[in-house]
């Protein structure tokens, strides 16, 4: 009698600790998909490692609106990386601006195979603080972009400085914001590929 009443405690501490173990499994997998955009949505938000901000016009008129006098030099770097047949660089190296008022920097890219290739850029500034004030307001990389063989194209990017950087203790006196973009082959459906392979 003692020892079924034991076996039955025992099996019901045995289910709780199984389906506590469940849930624990279930809601780490639920994280493990949720990591990437929570990443992201993080690194937008705060500008860690770098990480840009996307700007409305409206809000890129308020910033000019400010009317600083401050001036920033701005350089601009590209690379591409061993997976696509492109070259890309700045149409040129540095720019000085304002502080809060919008600038336009171009890169040009060109692809150097026979067949067309779709590429998408990742991109961060240097020094990663600024990448909380450095507002796109467009840039060819919130999109993917395709290229015909041999074709050479001009990529725009809109941006301001915002002012707030000025109060910022750490990099408030900074005289230059470095900033990169990498293009990566986009990965292509199962079809293409195939399509490619034969």
């Amino acid at each position: 009698m003692v020892t079924a009443t034991f076996d039955g405690e025992t099996a019901r501490r045995n289910a709780k600790t199984g389906i506590l173990a469940m849930i624990g499994a279930l809601g780490m997998l639920g994280l493990g998909y949720a990591a990437v955009p929570l990443y992201d949505l993080f690194c937008r938000v705060t500008g860690f490692g770098g990480t840009t901000q996307v700007a409305s016009e409206a809000e890129a008129n308020a910033a000019a609106a400010i009317g600083t006098t401050r001036d920033i030099s701005i350089r601009f770097d590209a690379s591409v990386s061993r997976d696509i047949p492109w070259e890309f660089r700045p149409s040129q190296p540095t720019d000085t601006v304002r502080i809060g008022q919008r600038d336009l920097a171009t890169y040009v890219a060109k692809n150097n195979s026979s067949r067309p290739i779709t590429g998408t850029a990742t991109f961060n500034v240097e020094p990663s603080q600024a990448g909380v004030y450095f507002h796109k307001i467009q840039c060819f990389c919130f999109t993917e972009q395709t290229l015909e063989p041999g074709q050479e194209v001009n990529m725009p990017v809109l941006y301001y400085v915002d002012p707030a950087i000025l109060d910022d203790e750490v990099i408030g006196d900074i005289e230059q914001i470095t900033l990169s973009y990498t293009f990566h082959r986009a990965k292509e459906p199962v079809s293409s590929a195939l399509d490619r392979s034969q």
